[in-house]
């Protein structure tokens, strides 16, 4: 009789629903047979301007030197950034991506027993952290979509460790503002980790000020990424903001070598090229602006979006994502994410926002 392995593993694992990514556009071509230059993605908030030019000549250059390890404490790239910011390097953490930052925190401060706070409707790797330390996620309603970070102060417990607070929040698009922030940080628990999901803060014209807090040593986290408004999802390079002494319980946490020398290089070039961030910022406007007015002259339902992106109600979004997808447009199906009327369209470029739109025309036309 064959060993049962979960006699073993965490029993807390066995639940655990792995992230569902967007569907790439190679496996769209080759499971419906199509041309893979036919096809247009806007599932995943990826950047239609592709990555910086600076950042690829940086890439390039950092090839010739790919024998070498990488630098592992990041320093041209940690340095750059808390210049950026006002802070210390000793205040950036790196991360294959913003979201190891979430299973550093996990690391570092959580176990079986305790809890995490989230909006309802928030990035659903949150809760699947959580779960992967055997923490319980305690999920707090949010009217119109926006978090209620009252009720998520009210929600916290003596075994609350972290609170997440995703702003914009993905995948609605929505924000909260200064003083909801600074209201809700005023009661939060010493004993709780407060951590700022802001990978679409760039999008933003006048942005909430949360570094603040960690000017002031308060137990605060803010993730951010070059995947967006930079275009570099496929290097997976974030990073932390935190006070040091938190910092460095973090930097405990990683593995060696976790940004590797190509991803920091073009990071570090993306982050200097101002130029690049401006235009994909004036792109993003344009075309969010005619994706909701589109929406609107359909008469879909839709949630005004801050970021890059669009959450719209559709009816059956697994439906309508199947159709979109056999005519080569890829968009995001929302029932993951106990919203399964919706889905999430991404801002591309306008040739690629009006296809889409006529697309959708099409595919509710005939449902």
């Amino acid at each position: 009789m064959p060993h049962d392995i979960w006699q073993q593993a965490h029993p807390w694992l066995q639940s655990l629903v792995s992230y569902d990514p967007g569907k790439p556009i190679e496996e769209t071509a080759r499971e419906l047979g199509l041309d893979p230059a036919s096809i247009i993605k806007m599932a995943s908030n990826e950047n239609p301007l592709g990555p910086s030019p600076k950042a690829v000549e940086a890439m390039k250059a950092a090839c010739d030197q790919a024998h070498i390890y990488p630098d592992g404490g990041g320093y041209k790239l940690r340095t750059a950034i808390a210049e950026t910011f006002g802070l210390d390097r000793q205040n950036v953490v790196l991360g294959n991506g913003s979201n190891e930052i979430i299973e550093f925190i996990g690391h570092g401060f959580l176990k079986p027993g305790d809890n995490v706070v989230v909006a309802e409707h928030a990035f659903v790797v949150y809760k699947l952290m959580a779960t992967l330390f055997g923490a319980d996620t305690i999920e707090v309603p949010d009217p119109g979509f926006v978090h209620d970070l009252d009720a998520m102060a009210a929600a916290i417990t003596p075994e609350t460790k972290e609170v997440f607070i995703a702003n914009p929040n993905n995948p609605t698009g929505t924000l909260v503002g200064q003083d909801a922030i600074d209201r809700f940080m005023d009661r939060v628990p010493e004993h709780v980790i407060v951590v700022f999901d802001e990978a679409y803060y760039e999008f933003l014209d006048t942005p909430p000020d949360t570094v603040k807090y960690v000017r002031e040593g308060r137990n605060v986290v803010i993730m951010r990424t070059f995947s967006k408004i930079q275009g570099l999802a496929s290097l997976r390079i974030g990073y932390g903001l935190a006070p040091a002494a938190l910092a460095d319980v973090l930097q405990k946490c990683r593995q060696p070598f976790n940004a590797n020398a190509i991803a920091q290089a073009g990071a570090l070039a993306g982050l200097l090229d101002t130029e690049h961030q401006e235009r994909t910022r004036s792109v993003n406007r344009e075309g969010r602006a005619y994706l909701q007015d589109s929406f609107a002259a359909m008469g879909l339902e839709f949630v005004p979006s801050h970021a890059n992106f669009v959450l719209v109600r559709v009816g059956d979004g697994d439906r309508v994502f199947k159709e979109m997808l056999n005519r080569g447009v890829i968009i995001r199906a929302m029932r993951s994410y106990k919203l399964p009327e919706w889905v999430r369209i991404s801002v591309g470029t306008m040739e690629q926002n009006r296809r889409c739109i006529e697309t959708l025309r099409e595919v509710l036309g005939m449902l």
